[in-house]
């Protein structure tokens, strides 16, 4: 099981850069990467609000939770 991160689509629906939406939510560049990259093993609900609040979307436009196919033949 996985948790995908859609932030790249909703940048990219909202015309915001990966800089400017950093500094938006007060994060780092490096940290947004990771988050927009799916590398990120965690999410700061605060984070998860200020990207919310900046991209005007809910929780569910930029997390979306996939099942692994491999896990379920196996069981």
């Amino acid at each position: 099981m996985e948790i995908i991160v859609n932030l790249d689509v909703m940048m990219a629906k909202r015309k915001i850069s990966a800089g400017e939406l950093a500094t938006r939510v007060g994060i780092t560049p490096a940290n947004l990467s990771i988050l927009k990259n799916n590398k990120a093993k965690a999410i700061r609900f605060s984070t998860l609000m200020a990207l919310c609040r900046e991209l005007d979307c809910q929780p569910g436009d930029l997390l979306e939770f996939k099942k692994d196919l491999s896990s379920l033949e196996r069981s």
